[in-house]
């Protein structure tokens, strides 16, 4: 991925300055919107390639991102959000800034591709990249979603209001993926980095996988298991950049398949978030079932249809997602990888089934979800299935 045009960056530096002048506490309706607009349309464009970003992505939809959670409001979640969101991936890019600043100092240029040819000439010592290397790649993981970093994808899906979470969300992880491209690009020309970012890389997808799985299994909140859903996406696409890389081939090839990646992850999202936000919290023994459920059911089958597609259930355009990280780790024979994936994608599989039930009246406790069903809501919810379908329409007719 090619390193952005300084147009591109002007316009979102100042998308992202005008966020911060706009999305505030007791601006005009008319602001509030322009705000949400000027956050929301960056990160879609980031998320559906049509800016060529690379590397930069990750701290400019960061910036977005926070800068729309970062107001004065009566709920003090989405604060609290931008808060942690501003620990956590400033802090990893930072870090990674300065592994990535190592490397550069370490060999006289900039560019990832002639990096490694340097390295590879051993005339830098190897404890240099030994160190870089992996506080270059932490970003990635970290946007990624990966263990023990993945509280932070969950916590947007509780506090972040459900039109801007699931694009937020999306996007930051796709700046995760396009990060680990772009460091990563050209590092087959130097055998060391190639297996020192594999047994990386490796690491932290069966960290993500695991803990996802134990974890995703005692959350009580509907937005905490979407969230915790997107981490194991995370855990996904680390798997699939593991097999890649160190085996002497590009990592183009996981790049092109971080695109139908992205894309249906953004889908899934924006179908699972409002699924969450309506589902059944109902306090009373063997109450009834979530209002979408029992007055919109078709609308509530299009949401768990999303929800099942993020978890990979088979019939699912999702399903053939987690199949090629399947067949790529026993192609290469990870089995131990394999296995954290067998237990994420089963660990999944149950949350749907979980969900399903609950959301017909099964007993759940916590708090009661308003009767009202909002029609942006179920339009959300159709458009998401629809979109997931011709995903899925997509990949037979293509192959």
């Amino acid at each position: 991925m090619s390193v952005a045009h300084p147009a591109w960056s002007v316009l979102l530096a100042l998308a992202a300055g005008a966020a911060l002048l706009f999305v505030r506490r007791r601006v005009p309706p008319a602001g509030e919107a322009l705000g949400a607009a000027l956050v929301l349309v960056p990160c879609g464009a980031a998320l559906a390639g049509l800016v060529p970003l690379g590397w930069t992505a990750a701290p400019l939809v960061a910036a977005l991102v926070v800068a729309a959670l970062a107001q004065e409001d009566a709920d003090p979640l989405p604060g609290e959000c931008a808060l942690k969101l501003l620990w956590v991936l400033g802090g990893a890019l930072a870090v990674s800034a300065a592994g990535v600043a190592l490397l550069t100092f370490a060999t006289g240029v900039a560019s990832a591709p002639e990096q490694w040819a340097v390295l590879q000439l051993g005339l830098s010592p190897r404890l240099v990249s030994d160190i870089a290397l992996p506080l270059a790649l932490l970003a990635g993981v970290v946007l990624l979603g990966g263990a023990p970093f993945h509280f932070w994808v969950a916590d947007v899906f509780q506090g972040v209001p459900a039109g801007l979470a699931p694009l937020a969300v999306a996007a930051l992880q796709a700046a995760g993926g396009a990060w680990l491209v772009s460091r990563l690009a050209g590092i087959e020309a130097f055998n060391g980095g190639a297996d020192l970012a594999g047994v990386v890389l490796r690491t932290a997808a069966a960290a993500a996988l695991l803990a996802g799985a134990g974890t995703i299994l005692w959350q009580r909140r509907p937005e905490r298991r979407v969230g915790t859903l997107a981490s194991l996406q995370g855990g996904l696409a680390l798997a699939v950049l593991a097999v890649t890389v160190g085996r002497g081939r590009p990592v183009e090839q996981a790049a092109a398949w971080l695109v139908p990646w992205g894309a249906h992850l953004a889908l899934a999202l924006a179908g699972a978030a409002p699924l969450a936000r309506l589902s059944a919290m109902d306090s009373s023994p063997g109450g009834p079932g979530a209002p979408l459920f029992r007055r919109h059911p078709l609308s509530a089958l299009a949401g768990l249809y999303a929800l099942a597609s993020l978890a990979g259930v088979p019939g699912t355009p999702g399903a053939a997602l987690w199949l090629d990280g399947a067949r790529g780790l026993i192609a290469n024979g990870r089995s131990g990888l394999m296995l954290a994936l067998a237990l994420a994608w089963l660990a999944a599989f149950a949350t749907v089934m979980r969900e399903l039930r609950e959301g017909f009246g099964a007993r759940t406790e916590g708090e009661p979800v308003p009767n009202h069903v909002p029609a942006a809501a179920r339009v959300a919810l159709w458009l998401s299935g629809a979109g997931l379908a011709a995903l899925g329409l997509a990949r037979i007719v293509l192959g």
